[in-house]
């Protein structure tokens, strides 16, 4: 850790301060504001002026709670309460239920059934929740938190999500810039976090499962008076575990206290807070590609389930903090205020082994079977840490005319990051026997750092949006953002050499939407996206440019009158400029243009009653460099991007209250990331299963991923000459009492 590290709670006391503060200067107005006497009233007039109320579905929060699989509202795809239905871009929407129902333990597994997202390119990480949306990253430059970015800077550092800890998670599809600002073109994946509800909540759980899996989990929620204008939740969890392979531990801690206090009928303040502490190993299955997708030159491949680790040196202990608040104030009628807040810390100490290869004893024989006996191995790290502060204001207009009506949106939102890191890569540790393993304590030698640097990032963007409805039948949405960002780089490896990048960008999106008598929902749209990077070109000194965006997008959309049933199909024609990429010596670089085009269907349904049905389908035509500096590359696959991927889940709830369900998801052949593996990585199919029995106040689950076991590559990069295996099966049991 850098000796010039600041003291670790000194942002997130920074942030209580502003959190209370800010909540009692914005009570004091509220509460002034309802006692006030309006002009040219006596206070002993009997006048009353009634408020205007929205009428929506009651068992339904746009950025809450959704009974069952399907929500028909959606906060993510225009920041205000819209119809999934109006939204001209692809939303989905994974709900608490849905990821119990599936026995999802990360963001990754309860992603699996939605169209557009690769959940695998990097197989079995029990660090990050990589995965792809539409052929791109959207794990790395952060995923968001209650509308709030969850900021990474391409390190080992990133924020994690715990799912019990998760209400819903929203996913919308394609560029996101002018209500995001800074993302990737593959889409937004927001997770909604528990937070205070009128309904009270008392629920404990424990589950117990493969691998020593052993969790206690609560949930507790309601009013603290009787008009119920405080309201509380508390969630928590505390896990003891080991990974899959290598007798390493996979703990966690998680605590997430909020409180809602409803100061009026026009008037709300949320503050919460979340704490989470990791101690683990570090599962990757990460193998050098020949051996695995292709054999050696005797023949033989590598064991899929051998640990290339070493427990006595992996180690990824994460800690973070977040503490925030959500304020929310009717004006009157036509005007809202809302916002957001949050400020953050985290720290990261890392360190691994990977093997890239195997040792050579007999450059002579080449055929000698010694000479695929063994893998050599290297160490990596990192110790980092980094803090983060984020403020959303929106002012919203509701207004009307005739048969036109405007909701209008005006948006400031600011956010400040700074990431600090110690890496190392290299060295070597005892060479690993692929036959019979061995684990010694050592000798193990551990490089000099390679990089001792300091990321500040400042971003601040004016938004605009305007959803224009005529006649109750066409939606209208334009929006226009303006991006001001400036990246610090500091590297203090060779002395303190620092470098400045400063970006602007207007971004905009349009939409039009058909709502149709039937149900049916056609719409058009096109949208930016924006994001600056966070380094320089090790080769040139120079800042690299910013990435872009840009999506065309037609869909239809259709909900029958009278259910909750969802069917939705959507195409679409993406684009991404000065992608940066990495080479297998971890050197950055800029390929120029990517192009994705592809289809997409979903459906979420009740065929029966007591029956779930999700279904969700992509075609990819496209995913393929079309412009780079290097002309080797153009027409090749950038990324792993299956052209085909199927999902399919399904429960029913026998009448004696036994609940059954399957899965299957198939993810298509591809070429590797880079396109250029000497074959193709194969297709696969996975099969997930969950068995049930509700009684009373208990619910009681047993949930299977990976059914079959199925050991299966998800990913191969030939630049690098790696392949990544995909997750083992996974058997969890669990018991829940609620009362």
């Amino acid at each position: 850790m850098p000796s010039h590290a600041r003291p670790r709670l000194r942002p997130l006391n920074t942030a209580l301060v502003l959190t209370f503060g800010t909540a009692v200067t914005l009570w004091g107005a509220a509460a002034a504001a309802q006692t006030s006497t309006p002009s040219g009233t006596a206070a002993g007039e009997a006048k009353v002026v009634l408020p205007a109320v929205t009428v929506k579905d009651s068992a339904e929060d746009d950025n809450g709670r959704v009974t069952g699989y399907s929500a028909r509202r959606s906060r993510t795809g225009s920041k205000t309460d819209t119809p999934i239905i109006e939204t001209p871009q692809s939303v989905s929407v994974v709900t608490a239920d849905r990821i119990q129902a599936i026995g999802a333990t990360t963001v990754r597994d309860a992603l699996g059934y939605t169209p557009g997202i690769n959940i695998s390119p990097y197989g079995a990480d029990s660090r990050y929740d990589w995965l792809n949306i539409r052929g791109f990253d959207a794990y790395s430059p952060g995923f968001y938190q209650d509308g709030l970015p969850l900021r990474n800077a391409n390190t080992f550092a990133v924020w994690k999500i715990e799912p019990y800890g998760t209400e819903r998670i929203d996913v919308l599809r394609g560029p996101a810039s002018v209500l995001y600002g800074q993302g990737s073109p593959g889409g937004v994946v927001d997770v909604v976090s528990k937070l205070p509800t009128t309904t009270p909540i008392r629920e404990l759980q424990v589950q117990y499962g493969s691998h020593g899996h052993k969790q206690v989990s609560g949930d507790f929620a309601g009013a603290l008076d009787a008009e119920g204008k405080l309201l509380y939740r508390v969630v928590g969890l505390v896990r003891n575990a080991d990974l899959p392979e290598g007798d390493e531990r996979d703990n966690r801690t998680y605590l997430a206290p909020s409180l809602k206090w409803n100061l009026s009928s026009d008037t709300s303040l949320t503050v919460y807070a979340q704490f989470m502490r990791n101690r683990a190993g570090v599962y990757t299955r990460t193998r050098p590609l020949v051996g695995s997708l292709v054999p050696t030159a005797i023949g033989s491949y590598i064991p899929s389930g051998l640990f290339v680790g070493n427990p006595n040196f992996d180690r990824f202990d994460h800690d973070q903090e977040l503490a925030g608040y959500k304020f929310e104030h009717r004006l009157n009628d036509k005007l809202t205020f809302r916002q957001n807040l949050r400020a953050g810390h985290m720290k990261l100490d890392y360190k691994g082994l990977q093997a890239p290869s195997f040792v050579t004893v007999d450059d002579a024989n080449p055929l000698n079977p010694a000479n695929f006996q063994s893998l050599s191995r290297t160490l990596f790290g990192s110790t980092e840490w980094a803090n983060t502060f984020s403020i959303d204001n929106q002012l919203q207009a509701d207004l009307r005319s005739g048969d036109w009506q405007h909701k209008l949106l005006f948006g400031i939102d600011y956010q400040r990051s700074r990431f600090e890191s110690n890496t190392f890569s290299g060295g070597s540790a005892p060479v690993l026997n692929i036959n019979a393993p061995s684990y010694p304590n050592g000798p193990f030698d551990v490089p000099a750092p390679y990089a001792i640097d300091s990321t500040r990032l400042r971003q601040t963007g004016f938004y605009v949006q305007d959803q224009i409805k005529w006649n109750e039948r066409w939606q209208l949405t334009l929006g226009g953002r303006y991006d001001r960002a400036r990246t610090d780089y500091f590297d203090r490896l060779g002395g303190e050499t620092r470098t400045s990048i400063k970006d602007n960008k207007f971004t905009t999106r349009a939409g039009l939407v058909y709502l149709a008598p039937n149900g049916l929902a056609p719409y058009v749209s096109y949208t930016e996206s924006f994001n600056p990077i966070t380094a320089i070109n090790p080769v040139t000194q120079k800042p690299f440019e910013p990435e872009t965006g840009r999506q065309y997008e037609a869909g239809l959309r259709y909900q029958p009158a009278g259910t909750r049933n969802m069917y939705s199909a959507a195409i679409f024609d993406l684009r991404r400029r000065n992608y940066v990429t990495f080479a297998p010596n971890f050197v950055p670089y800029q390929t120029g243009e990517i192009s994705t085009r592809g289809i997409e269907l979903e459906a979420t349904t009740q065929p029966l009653p007591r029956m779930n049905l999700t279904a969700a389908y992509t075609y990819m035509q496209r995913a393929d460099v079309t412009a780079s500096a290097n002309p080797a590359q153009i027409g090749k696959q950038n990324t792993a991007v299956p052209r085909n991927q199927l999902a399919l889940w399904a429960d029913y709830r026998l009448p004696n209250n036994i609940k059954i369900g399957l899965g299957a998801r198939y993810t298509g052949s591809t070429r590797g990331n880079g396109g250029i593996t000497p074959v193709k990585v194969p297709s696969f199919t996975l099969v997930d299963a969950m068995v049930g029995y509700d009684l009373e106040h208990w619910s009681l689950a047993l949930n299977v991923r990976n059914l079959t076991n199925k050991t299966y590559l998800a990913n191969c990069d030939g630049t690098a000459q790696t392949c990544y295996y995909g997750d083992q099966r996974r058997v969890i049991a669990t018991a829940t009492y609620r009362w």
